[in-house]
């Protein structure tokens, strides 16, 4: 690099740039889908952590599914609010790069952590008999650990790669947070071996925990099949789907960004896409797996009576 040169110290989140007025009332709408997604992920994990009732494998990951809602969400949701209705739209390098290794490691705890939820339901309807033998509290308590250590270090690889790269160009990222590959588009050095990493993770935590999922589900699907009673049978199957919908949309949409090829056109569309990872997901994740279950709302119902007492 010449002397003349200038590194950044900071970067410029471009974000969606439309007008003012739609951008303040996008602010109001964001931020009462974030509080949702903060309420319901908080009184879930409450309801988990308060009712020995739920303190089963299931609720057990779906605690640390709560965790990482909201700890995803506030990760970038609030800069992106904040960004709404400030002009300066300024983020330091380090901040960014924080910013990225956080979403990143989130993001692939999460894939691992439905890997293990998948696993828990397939045990519960195919093997009903050896659950509680199968699914111990020492399993439960390895795949958590396995989830979230994985998923960190896989970040902490991309945040290494992600600093050892100068940026001394433009200060654009045009995404609505420090996205790694917007990021690493003003790099001032080639970027392949961050590429390659990239796409060897989406291999490890979207490809192999899809294929597992699916056939997961679809072993559950054959079983419910068999079940005798049509209301039972048709309970099961509606829950499953609904599960199914959320995995799909979710590896889905990560697929579409991380492993189709870039293009100038496809910017604008990531960027609607990554908002259902920050904020519809996390609003979607509670709705889904937990308030529609029968036990969550038995517990939520004790706890609003106990309240009232």
């Amino acid at each position: 690099m010449g002397s003349n040169q200038s590194w950044v110290t900071e970067f410029i989140l471009v974000g969606f740039q439309l007008r003012a007025e739609m951008e303040v009332v996008l602010f109001w709408i964001f931020s009462l889908f974030y509080i949702f997604s903060l309420l319901a992920n908080g009184m879930i994990l409450g309801l988990i952590c308060l009712d020995s009732r739920l303190h089963t494998p299931m609720y057990f990951f779906l605690s640390h599914l709560a965790i990482i809602d909201i700890s995803y969400a506030s990760n970038n949701v609030p800069k992106m609010l904040a960004n709404f209705v400030n002009q300066k739209r300024t983020i330091s390098f380090v901040p960014c790069v924080m910013q990225t290794f956080l979403y990143l490691g989130f993001a692939a705890t999460e894939c691992l952590i439905l890997v293990a939820m998948s696993y828990d339901r397939f045990v519960a309807i195919c093997h009903p008999l050896q659950y509680t033998v199968i699914m111990s509290w020492r399993l439960c308590l390895v795949l958590a650990v396995t989830s979230w250590s994985c998923g960190f270090i896989l970040a902490l690889v991309h945040a290494i790669l992600l600093l050892r790269l100068p940026f001394c160009g433009p200060r654009e990222v045009n995404h609505l947070f420090c996205e790694i590959l917007s990021v690493l588009k003003l790099a001032c050095a080639d970027t392949w071996i961050n590429q390659l990493v990239i796409l060897a993770a989406c291999m490890f935590v979207l490809v192999g925990p899809l294929s597992l999922m699916l056939i997961s589900y679809m072993c559950i699907l054959w079983a419910i099949l068999k079940i005798q009673s049509g209301e039972g049978r048709r309970k099961a199957f509606t829950t499953c789907l609904s599960h199914l919908c959320v995995v799909g949309l979710f590896f889905g949409i990560a697929m579409v960004v991380y492993m189709v090829p870039d293009s100038k056109q496809r910017e604008e569309q990531e960027k609607i896409l990554s908002l259902f990872h920050s904020l519809f997901n996390p609003m979607l994740n509670p709705l889904i797996y937990s308030l529609r279950n029968a036990q969550v709302k038995a517990s939520l119902y004790r706890a609003l009576k106990k309240r009232s007492m």
